[in-house]
C-alpha cells in the first residue's frame, strides 16, 4: 500500500501512523505492531462488546503492518470543550462513560489473530516504573550524575511509600490516557480512542487522568466542581478514599508525564510536548499540598527548585 496516496492525520504519542481514505482510517505501524495494532483492536473489541463506542475494525492487514478503522471524523472532545461554555454539563457524559468503562470486568479479549489477550494488573511495580521515567529522562537535563545518583534511590523509597498509602482495593478497568484528547464526539456520542494500554487497576487513575489534564487548563475551582460532580453520580465510592488515592496517582502519573513527554523531544524529535511540562509541574504542585507528599516536595524543592524546572 502507497500511504502517500492518503491523507495523513495528526497522530498521538505512539508509533502509530493514521491516514484516511474514502470510507475509513487507516492505521500503521511497523514499530510495535502487537501492541499498537493488534491489542488496539482488541481493546476496542472488548469495549464495544459492553456497549462503549469505539473504533470498529473494517479490515486487518497484520502482515503489512496496518489495518483498517471506521473514520470518526475530527471532533474531539478538547476541541468541543474549546468551542462551547457548557463544559460541566460534556464532563457529566464523560464521567457516565467512566463510570460505565470500570463495570467491565473481562480480563481477557480475543484478537483478529483468534488468539486471546489477558489485561495486566496495574501493579505497584509497573506504576513505580512509569514514575521513574521521570528520573531515567528529566532528571539528566537538570542534573549532574552524582545529583541523579543521589535522588533516584530516594525517589524510588518515596514513591512505593505514596503507593503504599493507596486505600481502594478494587481493581476496575483502566483506560490509562482517559483524557479529553481521546474521546470523539462522533454522530452525537462519545467514542473512546487510543486504548491499547488498558489495564486493571485503581478506579482513581482514569479520573486524574481527566481532571488533572495536562493537555487542557482549567482552574483549581473548575477541578474541584468537577470531583463533586463525580461523586454526586458515582454513589458507591467513598469520597475520602477516592480524594486520596486521586492526588497520588495524578502526582505519580504527572511526574511520568513530565520524563515521557522529555523522552519524546530527546529520542523521538517529537519536541512539541516540551510546552505543557510546565503546567504538569503546577498540577503536581496543587495535588501535593497534603502531608503525605512532604518528603517528595522537600526532595524536589532541593534538587528542581521551581526557577529550574522553568528553564
Amino acid at each position: 500500500m502507497n500511504l502517500n496516496h492518503y491523507k495523513k492525520l495528526s497522530g498521538d504519542a505512539s508509533f502509530r501512523s493514521f491516514y484516511r481514505s474514502n470510507k475509513s482510517v487507516i492505521v500503521y505501524s511497523k514499530k510495535d505492531p502487537k501492541i499498537n495494532l493488534l491489542i488496539y483492536d482488541a481493546i476496542n473489541k472488548l469495549l464495544l462488546k459492553n456497549k462503549i463506542n469505539a473504533p470498529k475494525l473494517l479490515k486487518e492487514n497484520y502482515d503489512k503492518n496496518y489495518i483498517e478503522i471506521e473514520d470518526l471524523g475530527d471532533e474531539t472532545i478538547l476541541s468541543t470543550l474549546k468551542r462551547k461554555k457548557a463544559k460541566i454539563e460534556i464532563y457529566k457524559k464523560i464521567f457516565l462513560l467512566l463510570i460505565r468503562i470500570q463495570k467491565i470486568n473481562k480480563e481477557k479479549t480475543l484478537t483478529f489473530k483468534k488468539s486471546y489477550y489477558h489485561l495486566p494488573k496495574y501493579s505497584e511495580k509497573k506504576l513505580i516504573d512509569e514514575a521513574n521515567l521521570f528520573t531515567q529522562w528529566y532528571l539528566p537535563t537538570k542534573l549532574t550524575k552524582n545529583e541523579i545518583k543521589k535522588v533516584k534511590n530516594k525517589l524510588n523509597k518515596i514513591f512505593k511509600k505514596l503507593l503504599s498509602k493507596l486505600k481502594i482495593k478494587k481493581k476496575v478497568l483502566v483506560h490509562r490516557d482517559f483524557h479529553i484528547s481521546n474521546i470523539m464526539f462522533h454522530k452525537n456520542k462519545l467514542f473512546l480512542i487510543d486504548s491499547q494500554d488498558a489495564v486493571y487497576g485503581n478506579p482513581a487513575y482514569d479520573l486524574a487522568s481527566l481532571i488533572d489534564d495536562v493537555r487542557f487548563k482549567t482552574t483549581r475551582n473548575f477541578k474541584n466542581h468537577l470531583l463533586q460532580t463525580y461523586f454526586k453520580l458515582e454513589k458507591k465510592i467513598k469520597i475520602e478514599k477516592l480524594k486520596n488515592d486521586f492526588e497520588i496517582l495524578s502526582v505519580l502519573r504527572n511526574l511520568k508525564i513530565i520524563g515521557i513527554f522529555t523522552r519524546l523531544s530527546l529520542r523521538d524529535k517529537k519536541h512539541k510536548y516540551l510546552k505543557l511540562i510546565p503546567y504538569a509541574w503546577k498540577l503536581i504542585q496543587d495535588r501535593s499540598e497534603d502531608i503525605k507528599f512532604e518528603e517528595l516536595n522537600v526532595l524536589l524543592n532541593n534538587y528542581i527548585p521551581e526557577k529550574k524546572r522553568l528553564k
